[in-house]
């Protein structure tokens, strides 16, 4: 599988790589690959303008309004390709100008569906962000720990956590910063056999990587930000049934831009595209395309743990150290990493004397309990799918310099 990815070919995909910089910052700012950014340009160029009216040829043809403006196809589009992505139907797709926006229209509208003595499972592996949303929604909150030597969620804390009274539970797929994954279908399924409650999975940190397919990970609702796999500043909640919008009051969002709506075809277009071949669906090619990047990426992950934690004054969260032993091998192309005796923003500037792109981990509440600011700081670094072993050859060059 591996060797039928074309690294070279891919990287020919992002123009914005020919300012000579080795971009590791995907967790923060994914590149644009060009067909998007002409996707968005377009899309903004023509959401405002009048959709030609058909000729109409019997009873049953399809036609326009008068005046109906090219806006409207555009969401359609970026419902359709959500859908792709994640192995759904496009009715099942909710659109929102970002994932804190979602998540808080979420939580208002899932208020009148919790009782007094209903119960919410959320997690202290997530981002503040995610979880802020649902800590106000009238039911009795209910914490998952995170392993604070792993940096993992583990699974078996939600039999206890999860019974009767539990309504809704949310955790994300995959640490964006750790790159630790978590046993997403094994948490879907103690949360189902125990209550009737939907569970939420953030898939946007492990979008980039794998593929998606809603019915393996067993949620009743995905939340996916577009911008996260290098697509237009939005993001999208996919839910296993329609159904389900009939017991929530109506999902009130920001509005979206038709202009930005219009570059998620492009973009998942783009992503089945990265492995090449032309024949089948966009969801039989995004299979075939998602999978053969998993295996390279895979391998890249290998190379990206194993070189960097070869130099000793490298610690590596999550990883490094006796409490970690038991880490799982399972990760992504991502991690937090410090260098003894040196501050964050020393190595983050070597690095990028150097070319490489990268930044200072953020002071989250989860890197600060597995001891970031007693060390001085982190650098995080994520890989790409244009990323190369050169890439991680290079960064281990520089780091050693450091150590």
């Amino acid at each position: 599988m591996t060797e039928q990815y074309d690294v070279a070919s891919v990287r020919g995909l992002y123009t914005g790589l020919s300012d000579g910089w080795t971009y590791l910052n995907a967790h923060a700012a994914p590149q644009i690959a060009e067909r998007v950014a002409s996707g968005v340009a377009r899309s903004f160029r023509m959401s405002a303008t009048v959709k030609p009216l058909e000729d109409a040829v019997g009873a049953h043809s399809a036609h326009n309004d008068p005046g109906e403006l090219n806006a409207a196809d555009m969401y359609a589009s970026a419902r359709r390709a959500v859908a792709d992505l994640t192995g759904a139907t496009a009715e099942r797709v909710i659109l929102g100008p970002s994932l804190p926006v979602l998540y808080q229209s979420l939580g208002v509208a899932l208020r009148p569906l919790l009782r007094r003595q209903s119960s919410v499972v959320l997690s202290r592996f997530d981002s503040p962000e995610m979880t802020r949303a649902f800590e106000h929604v009238g039911a009795d909150i209910r914490w998952a720990q995170p392993d604070l030597g792993t940096g993992e969620l583990p699974a078996f804390q939600y039999a206890d956590l999860v019974d009767g009274s539990t309504r809704f539970v949310a955790f994300s797929a995959a640490h964006e910063l750790l790159g630790t994954v978590t046993s997403a279908s094994d948490i879907v399924d103690a949360v189902h056999e125990r209550s009737r409650a939907w569970a939420l999975v953030d898939v946007s940190s492990i979008a980039p990587y794998r593929l998606l397919d809603f019915d393996a990970i067993g949620a009743d609702i995905l939340g996916v930000d577009v911008g996260a796999l290098g697509g237009p500043q939005m993001a999208a909640l996919v839910f296993r049934d329609t159904a389900m919008f009939r017991r929530l009051d109506e999902i009130v969002v920001g509005p979206v831009s038709a202009g930005l709506a219009g570059g998620v075809g492009p973009l998942v277009d783009h992503l089945a595209e990265l492995a090449g071949g032309e024949r089948g669906s966009r969801r039989v090619r995004l299979t075939r395309s998602m999978e053969t990047l998993a295996g390279y990426m895979e391998d890249l992950t290998g190379d990206l743990y194993s070189l960097l934690g070869t130099l000793p004054a490298v610690h590596i969260l999550g990883v490094t150290g006796e409490a970690a032993a038991d880490a799982s091998d399972d990760r992504l192309p991502r991690l937090t990493f410090a260098v003894r005796d040196v501050p964050a923003d020393v190595i983050h500037r070597r690095l990028f004397d150097n070319g490489l792109v990268t930044t200072i981990a953020p002071h989250t509440p989860l890197l600060t309990e597995m001891g970031v600011e007693e060390v001085g700081g982190a650098v995080t670094v994520s890989l790409s799918p244009f990323s190369t072993y050169h890439d991680v050859e290079h960064l281990t060059r520089v780091v050693a310099s450091l150590a």
